[in-house]
């Protein structure tokens, strides 16, 4: 008697897709062809990424009033343009407790994590950015992610929508309540520590950010797969904004960075950031060096 295995088809109609949680559950051999990458885009050298021919450069935040830290900083966005943060002044157990409440929130039933769905009215059809679920799915042809999502608002604090937040594990608001606090002292004193590097005002960008600029918090989740050569976790891109403070599962790694036309493994270091200049941020700074601000 033939094997039957669970099917790897979605249903083509826009009712609600199952979170890829969900898809590796089912037991299936092949991932839907939704997720499947096209053969000409199933780069090997990101399954194969190298390590590093020399170390990431190490940032220690709390000494960046020191003339010799400042210049670390400065040499490690040029060459980099990211860096891992020690001395960040976030407590190992609050890190700690950020990564409990995470796991603990994709560990729990569908139903439950699907109080925090992105999707309006569960019609499958309209899709926010804040919230639990998949990619939102804009044509037939598109290939979506191998993972899940928890997207938040955390700044400003006055628009966070608290509807989105998992209200378990029940400390879960309560900790990313903490830790965004943390992130933002971080993110206000790097850009102050950009600034004086390059000799303006060093509350440049952080009053360029205003008090309404939209931060937020973004937990991605990546289930196992049957054939991890066919799909990625999350495809290749650049961030958008200011600044990416990335906090990594030193249990897991896998993020990987290119750097002169390869990809290279980030090694996954315990309660450190990596701070990664984005797009917007760039755009500012080849804007202040090319061009006078009087």
């Amino acid at each position: 008697m033939a094997a039957s295995h669970p099917s790897t088809e979605m249903a083509a109609s826009p009712m609600v897709r199952p979170t890829v949680q969900e898809l590796a559950a089912a037991g299936a051999e092949e991932p839907p062809r939704q997720y499947v990458l096209p053969e000409q885009d199933r780069h090997g050298d990101l399954l194969a990424a190298d390590e590093f021919p020399e170390p990431i450069p190490l940032v220690d935040l709390s000494r960046l009033t020191d003339a010799d830290e400042a210049e670390r900083l400065r040499a490690a966005l040029q060459t980099w343009g990211f860096f891992l943060a020690t001395n960040h002044g976030i407590e190992d157990s609050l890190m700690d407790a950020m990564t409990s409440v995470s796991r603990e929130f994709f560990r729990q039933p569908a139903e439950e994590r699907q109080k925090c769905s992105n999707l309006v009215d569960g019609n499958g059809k309209d899709y926010q950015v804040e919230g639990y679920g998949s990619d939102k799915v804009v044509s037939d042809d598109q290939v979506l992610n191998w993972s899940d999502r928890l997207h938040l608002r955390v700044e400003p604090e006055d628009e966070r929508n608290f509807a989105k937040w998992p209200s378990h594990p029940e400390s879960f608001r309560d900790v990313l309540q903490e830790y965004a606090s943390r992130i933002k002292k971080i993110r206000d004193l790097v850009l102050r520590s950009i600034a004086k590097l390059l000799e303006i005002d060093e509350d440049y960008f952080v009053n360029q950010i205003s008090n309404k600029a939209p931060g937020f918090a973004r937990f991605n989740y990546y289930p196992p797969c049957p054939r991890p050569d066919l799909v990625l976790g999350l495809r290749a891109h650049s961030d958008g904004g200011l600044l990416t403070i990335l906090f990594n599962d030193d249990t897991v790694g896998g993020l990987q960075v290119q750097r002169d036309g390869r990809w290279y493994n980030v090694p996954a270091k315990p309660h450190t950031l990596l701070i990664n200049l984005a797009d917007c941020l760039e755009v500012s700074i080849y804007y202040i060096q090319t061009y006078s601000l009087d």
